[in-house]
């Protein structure tokens, strides 16, 4: 494994930088702030790392990334959140200004090429939002899918750029695992959570009941098919963790933090035995 000492003062400068550019003062007065998923630029750092860059050339590659990645997932809010009408639409211009923000530095770079990459992952992530929120999926296995594609689409078009695909089946594991654990504490904490609700949906089609009410056994039956994707993603990342060529401390100690996170089913189910 090879040490990268100076990873943390990038990954530190270049997210302050991605903050100033979205803490905008009349927007933040009426919607969150947005979320800076610092996982995804910590991956980013991680991409580019070994590759022949300048700073300035990491800095803006991973800031342009990270902005149209905050405008995706401020546009996404708006689907679930129960918002009153000026919010809602000052939280799509959010979403609009951070992609306009991701435009004007691409277009400073000229990099038609990384302009396309992104473009395409924008492309799937929108289309595999739609085919959630319209409940085109009939399988959990396509649901999961588009759940997966949702969270990594975008960096894993960025690792294609540069060449680097080994990365991406452990990227697309890693956030997709991520999401996963989310959504199950969220279920778990308070009886809800949208990914739960297709689920149960598409498991239970005849139980018209709300998700907080639905028996313990399809609680339990629920959170079985979630901790068995889990469980395949956990796999999948520590396989690949030692396939690649090179993994940096901060990065390496950030997976390990999240795929420990997860305990095993078998092991869940003997402790609620």
């Amino acid at each position: 494994m090879i040490k990268l000492p100076d990873i943390q003062q990038k990954f530190t400068d270049i997210k302050q930088q991605v903050e100033q550019r979205v803490n905008h003062p009349y927007l933040l007065k009426y919607i969150k702030v947005p979320v800076i998923d610092k996982d995804k630029l910590l991956v980013l750092l991680s991409i580019m790392e070994r590759l022949e860059l300048s700073y300035n050339e990491l800095k803006n590659y991973a800031m342009t990334t990270m902005l149209v990645q905050i405008a995706l997932d401020t546009h996404e809010h708006i689907s679930n959140a129960a918002v009153d009408e000026k919010n809602r639409q000052l939280t799509v211009l959010a979403g609009d200004y951070y992609s306009g923000l991701y435009y004007k530095l691409l277009a400073e770079t000229e990099d038609n090429l990384m302009i396309k990459e992104l473009s395409k992952g924008i492309k799937e992530v929108n289309e595999h939002k739609i085919s959630v929120y319209r409940k085109e999926s009939r399988e959990i296995e396509e649901l999961m899918t588009s759940i997966k594609r949702i969270e990594s689409s975008l960096i894993t078009r960025f690792s294609k750029y540069f060449k680097v695909d080994l990365w991406n089946e452990i990227i697309a594991n890693l956030f997709f695992m991520k999401r996963l654990l989310r959504e199950e504490s969220q279920f778990i904490n308070t009886g809800s959570s949208p990914l739960f609700e297709r689920m149960k949906e598409m498991i239970f089609p005849r139980n018209k009941h709300n998700l907080n009410e639905i028996s313990s056994e399809e609680k339990r039956e629920l959170l079985f098919i979630c901790g068995q994707y889990l469980d395949n993603s956990k796999q999948t990342i520590l396989r690949g963790m030692n396939q690649l060529p090179f993994l940096n401390d901060m990065l390496e100690d950030r997976i390990t933090s999240i795929v420990d996170e997860h305990m095993p089913i078998a092991k869940t189910l003997v402790e609620e035995g």
